[in-house]
């Protein structure tokens, strides 16, 4: 059986070869100089790793090559790891912090089609899994069969769910949900939201509602918006984070579908421009395989 580690290199074999694969073809018998390094940011930006990032990582290279005096292309690759770790260290933080008052509250959050629903099922199974009291709060009130999906979830990863009938007042099911929460002493929320696209003004208002009615539920409640976002969207991820950002706020980045997509350098462009921590990332279909962010981990896997 894969261990954690090979299943996460196993899953970012085509983003390794649309980045890494073309920048070790381009540095192959060449000298550093600017030439060399523009070909690497055009590389770099093609593989969507975003302009902000890729103007720090080239820069980071000329600085440090300058400094060590290297004057070969391949020399360069160290360094480009190193940069590359650097940025995606940045933020983060303990996914549940013991110094918040219970139950936290996760807000989960974004676009259709983005695999919600079964990360909300994976993240149950895995806090549950570790002894936490898990409550869901399943707030898509209006896809078609969302409830009876997330419910499913609910059972198989041994956690309450607080649900109500389809079509029902979203805000009004996280109230309860909320509720259900400190009756019960759960230790987190999950609430469960509609997939919306983000330039729906009307869905982004029902989103702030819904936070709102769970902070009046709750006062003085860590709430906490957690974005989901597909691996595969490439630099549209950006506008996405930084649209629902501006609704509800956004202190964590879940990346699913990155096995299976050459655009996971995204995940380099988010940690950039937007400063955001990635909380976890998706590598397949099976429980265990929403594997929590760890920089130096991810970096490995993307190099070796």
């Amino acid at each position: 059986m894969a261990t954690p580690f090979e299943k996460l290199k196993n899953s970012l074999s085509k983003t390794k070869a649309n980045l890494l694969g073309r920048i070790t073809q381009a540095v192959s018998q060449r000298r550093l100089d600017d030439d060399l390094l523009d070909d690497i940011e055009e590389i770099l930006i093609e593989a969507d790793v975003g302009v902000a990032a890729t103007t720090r990582l080239i820069g980071g290279i000329r600085e440090k090559a300058a400094q060590h005096k290297l004057s070969e292309g391949q020399e360069i690759m160290a360094l480009l790891k190193e940069e590359i770790q650097v940025i995606l260290s940045r933020g983060g933080s303990p996914l549940l912090k013991d110094s918040d008052p219970r139950p936290v509250v996760w807000l989960i959050v974004g676009v259709n089609g983005v695999g919600k629903t079964t990360a909300i099922g994976k993240l149950a199974t895995r806090f549950s899994s570790e002894g936490k009291k898990v409550i869901i709060a399943a707030c898509d009130t209006f896809r078609a069969a969302a409830i009876e999906q997330i419910a499913i979830w609910a059972e198989r990863s041994n956690v309450d769910i607080v649900k109500s009938q389809s079509g029902s007042d979203p805000a009004a099911v996280a109230f309860d949900g909320a509720k259900a929460a400190r009756a019960r002493s759960a230790d987190l929320l999950l609430v469960d939201t509609a997939g919306r696209l983000q330039t729906k003004a009307n869905l982004m208002e029902e989103l702030k509602k819904i936070k709102r009615v769970v902070a009046k539920a709750l006062p003085g409640a860590a709430i906490y918006s957690k974005l989901i976002i597909d691996g595969s969207t490439g630099q549209n991820a950006l506008s996405q984070v930084q649209v629902f950002t501006d609704a509800v706020g956004c202190d964590g980045i879940i990346v699913t579908k990155l096995d299976g997509t050459a655009k996971g350098g995204v995940v380099i462009a988010v940690a950039e421009q937007l400063g955001v921590p990635v909380d976890f990332i998706g590598i397949g279909e099976g429980l265990d395989d929403l594997q929590a962010f760890d920089a130096k981990q991810f970096t490995e896997a993307l190099f070796s």
